[in-house]
């Protein structure tokens, strides 16, 4: 089973307490994923992750078409990171790991997500032609929906 990496951080002019208390309220998934996703939350047991919670979604793969996606909260460090891991949905393997460090005034929130897709060499076209586009324009998006709500650094402007 091959094991891709995707990253990112942005910048949000926030506390670290007001990052952690956006980023860890899964209510704003929706908000933040483009619509063309179609990306639903099925099952929330609470409005704050905590570590051991599953969370079931739904997300479009094609018009008409819906994948249910399960995760779980595999580890929480209170105030600065949260691992979510798929138990089941579109991909073989999802591991996504949120964190903040504190910087210039501000928070960086970082994402690093290593995932699988399977089915051998067919993977690696599906990951170059899907998957890695799609994980670029929802993550543009969400920088975008992040950058209207909170700012942006000044030299960013």
């Amino acid at each position: 089973m091959k094991v891709y990496q995707f990253t990112q951080q942005q910048w949000l002019p926030l506390s670290m307490k007001e990052a952690w208390e956006f980023i860890t309220s899964p209510r704003h998934l929706e908000d933040l994923t483009p619509p063309e996703m179609g990306f639903e939350i099925v099952s929330l047991p609470s409005e704050v992750i905590y570590e051991g919670e599953i969370i079931t979604y739904r997300v479009k793969i094609a018009p008409g078409l819906w994948w249910p996606w399960v995760s779980e909260i595999k580890a929480v460090d209170e105030g600065k990171s949260f691992i979510d891991d798929q138990i089941s949905g579109p991909n073989r393997f999802w591991h996504h790991r949120h964190s903040l460090e504190e910087k210039d005034g501000g928070v960086i929130l970082h994402d690093l997500i290593h995932y699988s897709i399977g089915y051998w060499l067919i993977g690696d076209v599906m990951n170059n032609l899907i998957m890695k586009p799609r994980l670029k324009r929802v993550f543009d998006y969400r920088q975008q929906k992040l950058e209207e709500r909170f700012g942006k650094k000044e030299q960013d402007r």
